[in-house]
């Protein structure tokens, strides 16, 4: 496995990319997967594990940094923007039909967390996407309104609304904004503030497991009152008749969220549960991610067939 720096234009913007190709070369175009990131996540967490592993079974692979974030282009920093980040993975697969490496009638997606719900809406409007799955899907407007296991008190999302507003004057008169912190400074706040999924999140993001020095620990507060009003599941009708699969950790506090998106599904669709498995134990555990790619290898070997 081989991997490249590169580089595409999204609505403007530079996004920066590593192409991964397999060991045994490219002797003729091959199916492609575009490999999106969780949020806050960059190219080098755990959708570059993903990328290099089905890289490792054949596929070409391209993981990207979201626009405003990562090593891409893009102001404000750390802006969360849900129709861009819809249009990246439209640009992504864009990109890929210009590679010789590429066979263009052979593009799927994969999305992890965030990721997932964009990956879904992406391939509604964009019928060059043969096939999509995802990996602990998470819709992040659902998760900011409603909270990761879907209970949150709306009030929690009203006072976000009100912050953000708050921003947006303050820009106006010149001032400096801020911005939203998405970390508190240890793993008993997190857990504190969100349960076992925060702590989680905390340990991978904020500790030698997963952190990069790149990874997003704060949002622009534009990003709340775009996500405010966004559902990446609308879309999800559009996709029939081709393929979705939803690999899910049965632990994961988020799986309504996959289970809300499969009910919406027309097409051909499928969950696939990972026993023992919560949201974050797929980003990084390889005793849950090795059964998780085995399955992606499957659908995608059959979806993107010649």
């Amino acid at each position: 496995m081989s991997r490249t720096r590169v580089g595409f234009d999204s609505a403007g913007i530079e996004i920066a990319a590593h192409l991964y190709l397999p060991d045994t070369g490219v002797s003729a175009p091959r199916p492609a997967l575009v490999v999106g990131h969780p949020g806050t996540g960059v190219k080098e967490q755990t959708s570059g594990v993903y990328a290099q592993l089905m890289a490792e079974r054949g596929f070409v692979t391209l993981a990207f940094d979201a626009a405003h974030q990562g090593e891409s282009g893009g102001l404000p920093r750390g802006l969360e923007d849900p129709a861009q980040r819809v249009e990246d993975f439209k640009a992504a697969v864009s990109y890929l039909t210009t590679r010789e490496e590429v066979d263009a009638r052979r593009i799927g997606l994969l999305g992890i967390c965030a990721s997932g719900s964009y990956s879904l809406a992406a391939t509604g409007g964009d019928h060059r996407v043969r096939a999509v799955a995802t990996v602990s899907t998470a819709d992040p407007s659902r998760q900011f309104r409603l909270g990761a296991d879907g209970t949150q008190d709306p009030a929690v999302f009203q006072r976000l609304l009100d912050a953000a507003a708050q921003a947006r004057t303050t820009a106006a008169r010149g001032e400096d904004p801020g911005v939203m912190t998405m970390f508190p400074e240890t793993a008993e706040q997190a857990e504190t503030l969100g349960g076992q999924h925060g702590r989680e999140g905390f340990e991978y993001y904020c500790t030698s497991r997963g952190e990069h020095e790149r990874s997003a620990k704060t949002l622009a507060w534009e990003s709340i009152d775009k996500l405010a009003f966004y559902d990446a599941f609308f879309a999800v009708p559009l996709i029939a008749p081709r393929p979705i699969l939803q690999v899910i950790g049965e632990k994961a506090v988020t799986a309504w969220m996959a289970v809300e998106a499969h009910q919406r599904a027309t097409g051909p669709k499928e969950l696939h549960w990972i026993k023992g498995a919560s949201h974050v134990d797929l980003y990084d555990k390889r005793e849950f991610i090795d059964p998780a790619v085995d399955k992606l290898t499957d659908f995608f070997t059959s979806t993107l067939a010649k």
